[in-house]
């Protein structure tokens, strides 16, 4: 048995490629181009072609479709093996026989494994590396990867102290619990949130309902309000950081920090996208 199915079998791992499958059924053409456009927005590249793509936790394989598209020639992998048979079925949907798309299963803790790998001009793990349970391992790991002059795309966890300690405690809570109460515990977060956004809404003299705020979020990488909000109530391991300690880890190691985006200091990942500076 996968080492990932035991885990989440114990309750220490939430069923991330489960989630990523009932998300596939959703996947259309909007969501795609979407995803096109935010990973070409923060790597400031209108295409990816003659580069290698890297896309350590691949999840459900959107943006690893939306690099092969945007033309570069992508390994994808993930330590889950549904979210790897998702990946899968992507790129049989899209691109059947295409050799230049390599799909496997891996972990980034496992220096072997990556060593076999080789260093790519794009390296892509967003919101990934905090749910491996060592997170600055996976970052040490995930830095060699990347060769000189390429980019490294990340999203990571903000820190917000005693507020990220009590989301440890809720994801704890989920994936030790039966379906009855995992259910009850997103439509209870999901409730509490609609809510707060509903009444700052209000104050600001704006339609309160959620359809609009709903349809911009589908428009941020694509994904799914609902399939969102689940990974984030279940996602664990569950590991934060403040944006300047993933800026001092990565630039002592020969990285510039290109473009960050931060969630405000509130709930959510800080995007990062670094370049590995050329030995000189």
């Amino acid at each position: 048995m996968n080492a990932a199915t035991t885990e989440i079998q114990k309750g220490q791992r939430f069923e991330f490629g489960e989630n990523w499958s009932r998300f596939l059924a959703r996947l259309d053409e909007d969501r795609i181009q979407e995803a096109e456009r935010s990973l070409s927005a923060m790597l400031d590249l209108t295409h990816l072609k003659g580069k290698s793509f890297l896309d350590i936790g691949s999840g459900s394989g959107l943006f690893s479709l939306a690099a092969h598209r945007l033309g570069a020639r992508v390994h994808s992998f993930d330590y889950d093996p549904k979210s790897v048979a998702c990946t899968k079925e992507l790129k049989r949907r899209f691109f059947p026989d295409d050799a230049t798309w390599k799909v496997e299963e891996g972990s980034v803790l496992n220096a072997d494994y990556l060593k076999s790998l080789g260093t790519f001009d794009v390296v892509y793990s967003w919101g990934v590396l905090h749910h491996t349970g060592a997170m600055w391992k996976a970052l040490e790991h995930a830095a060699p990867l990347v060769a000189e002059n390429g980019r490294l795309f990340i999203a990571i966890y903000n820190n917000q102290g005693g507020t990220s300690r009590r989301w440890i405690a809720i994801k704890r809570l989920y994936n030790r619990s039966p379906g009855f109460v995992k259910l009850a515990l997103v439509l209870a977060v999901g409730a509490y949130f609609e809510s707060r956004f509903a009444l700052g809404r209000l104050a600001r003299l704006q339609n309160p309902l959620p359809f609009k705020s709903w349809a911009e979020r589908k428009k941020s990488r694509g994904m799914s309000v609902w399939h969102d909000l689940v990974d984030w109530v279940g996602g664990y391991p569950f590991e934060v950081a403040m944006p300047e300690e993933v800026f001092a880890f990565f630039h002592c190691r020969g990285f510039t920090l290109e473009k960050l985006k931060t969630c405000g200091g509130g709930l959510g990942c800080n995007e990062f996208a670094f370049q590995r500076r050329a030995v000189s």
